[in-house]
């Protein structure tokens, strides 16, 4: 399973990335507002300093345009940011003409905001090179955003679909780890879920109890 880092901010994708297990970076409008950068020169220019850290490795940037040529010129612009650059297409009518478009044309699409498989068999048809279902989102609907991720990969499993599926909305660490039991390829999840994998209180008893029995035995020794 592959790791995204849900951010725009540029300190915490360099962190993760000399973690030594990022493999992308997801962005959306309202993380780039949060980091203050707005107009579009601006995000631009932030999106080429992802794509400088994370050498090689899939940035979605994502469109603001919900009508069909819109999305092309906005992602046809993006796409020539820098090689690692992934279109991110939303979950509407016009969207699925788009993600065909940019498949014809070689280039990479996230399908963001699915809620369900049929959209997810829909965006796998028009070539999307991935698809995110929300899973934080669908949970607070009382639905099952584990269960959709089963579905999905299910469905792609039996009709040999390509499209790879990235848990998007992703919470925490137990999150994390479901989507991986639930046949995810990818998660995109803050830096803090990601380190929050790390954490469990018997590694801090056993660290604890292997310092302090060296601490005995290097007294002993003098």
């Amino acid at each position: 399973m592959k790791f995204f880092i849900d951010t725009a901010n540029l300190a915490q994708i360099q962190e993760a990335e000399d973690f030594g297990i990022l493999d992308g970076v997801t962005t959306n409008p309202s993380l780039m507002a949060k980091e203050g950068i707005t107009g579009v020169k601006n995000v631009h220019e932030h999106y080429k300093a992802i794509c400088k850290i994370v050498e090689g490795k899939p940035v979605s940037a994502e469109v603001i345009s919900t009508d069909f040529k819109g999305m092309v010129k906005e992602g046809e612009k993006l796409a020539k940011l820098a090689d690692n650059i992934v279109i991110k297409i939303p979950m509407i009518k016009d969207g699925i003409k788009a993600l065909s478009y940019f498949y014809k044309k070689g280039i990479p699409t996230n399908c963001t905001l699915v809620f369900s498989a049929g959209q997810a068999i829909l965006a796998a048809k028009a070539g999307a090179t991935m698809v995110s279902p929300f899973i934080g989102r669908i949970d607070d609907t009382t639905w099952d955003g584990m269960k959709l991720i089963e579905d999905i990969a299910e469905i792609y499993a039996i009709q040999g679909f390509e499209t790879e599926i990235l848990a998007a909305s992703i919470r925490n660490g137990k999150h994390i780890v479901d989507a991986a039991m639930a046949g995810t390829d990818i998660v995109t999840c803050p830096l803090s879920s990601i380190m929050g994998l790390l954490n469990h209180p018997l590694t801090d008893i056993g660290l604890a109890k292997f310092l302090a029995d060296h601490k005995k035995a290097s007294k002993g020794k003098k």
